[in-house]
């Protein structure tokens, strides 16, 4: 009888725990692998792969600015310069983590942690890089007990190890709702997560913020080796748009340079804060795939141009960076600034620090 209780305990005890994952489609269709590829289960981006870019930085790529203090040669900086007044009483107050981590609170005090991650990638990933003394960034302090506690909701972009990490899923916990790519909810252990998995151009609505999936041009998988298993885009990846009261943040996530862009804008219009990546690309020799899934920092400016945005953060650079395709931890930021000059760009820039913040 003590045997038949306790066996009973367990079942309700492992009931309890599982998650709750709702699926959230769209009236757009999203588009799978084409069959020649040998599944029909896959994801694909909207556009075909982009012949051209509009501009690309040539030489002299990387001209000293006397508003980044370094301790080397583009390394271990922070951006000392004016960052320009921008008012537009959205009542976004962002807060830079580090790498592609935001710390967002709406008009509305929604609280929204995006693309979390506080330690370095997930085991083995982390061992092996130890083991061959791969690169490291510096760690960034996770968010205090109070902020963990107020979070809203945690929204992920895709599950390459660099914006989901699942250790960092267990210290988060599971009072706040996380918001996912399809696919990505099978990487979440039982233990009583409410998710949604979105398709492109779904939307939930949290409190007073809408919450928007909408694509990106990249890909997805878990696996060491990207291209050679089974995993290969079997999640989708995207990015999120925030709306409140009418006003709007993007956060792109990791992307490369295509029309999506524009179709976003043609949605929603023009974007009032665009959070835009500009550091994951080869300096050099880009090999042509790698840059049709990472924007450069002068794509990123085309990229804002197309979402009409009226202000423009950053990331990708920075000391707590893994630095994965640049120079060094701030050669894209360096970049940004001498084509930002070059193309006359007219969208400002807010250049952030790690764990800086600013309201717009």
């Amino acid at each position: 009888m003590k045997f038949g209780i306790f066996f009973l305990a367990l079942i309700v005890a492992g009931c309890s725990a599982s998650n709750h994952v709702s699926l959230i489609a769209s009236s757009d269709t999203v588009v799978k692998y084409s069959e020649k590829e040998g599944y029909q289960d896959r994801f694909v981006n909207l556009y075909s792969d982009v012949k051209a870019y509009p501009v690309t930085c040539q030489e002299d790529c990387y001209p000293a600015h006397i508003d980044i203090l370094c301790d080397s040669l583009m390394q271990d900086c922070q951006y000392q310069g004016d960052n320009p007044q921008v008012t537009l009483d959205t009542g976004f107050n962002i807060k830079w983590l580090g790498h592609a981590s935001f710390i967002i609170q709406t008009a509305t005090k929604q609280n929204i942690l995006i693309d979390p991650v506080f330690g370095q990638f997930d085991w083995p990933i982390n061992w092996g890089f130890k083991v061959t003394e791969g690169f490291y960034r510096n760690i960034p302090e996770e968010p205090d007990d109070v902020v963990m506690q107020a979070t809203d909701a945690v929204l992920y972009s895709h599950v390459h190890y660099d914006h989901f990490n699942k250790s960092d899923i267990e210290t988060i916990g599971n009072t706040p709702t996380y918001f996912v790519p399809l696919g990505v909810a099978k990487q979440f252990d039982q233990n009583n997560y409410r998710i949604n998995e979105m398709a492109w151009y779904a939307k939930k609505v949290i409190g007073e913020t809408t919450i928007h999936f909408v694509p990106a041009h990249h890909f997805s998988s878990r696996t060491i080796v990207p291209f050679l298993y089974e995993d290969n885009n079997a999640a989708l990846w995207g990015g999120w748009v925030l709306e409140t009261q009418g006003k709007t943040l993007f956060f792109a996530g990791d992307t490369g340079y295509s029309p999506h862009f524009k179709s976003i804008a043609e949605r929603f219009g023009n974007i009032d804060v665009c959070l835009l990546p500009i550091a994951s690309y080869f300096s050099e020799n880009d090999p042509k795939w790698y840059r049709e899934v990472h924007t450069t920092p002068e794509d990123a400016l085309t990229a804002a141009k197309d979402l009409g945005c009226r202000v423009v953060v950053p990331w990708g650079y920075g000391n707590r960076s893994w630095r994965m395709g640049d120079k060094t931890s701030h050669s894209a930021l360096f970049r940004l600034l001498h084509m930002n000059d070059k193309l006359n760009n007219d969208i400002p820039l807010y250049l952030l620090n790690e764990d800086e913040e600013v309201m717009f």
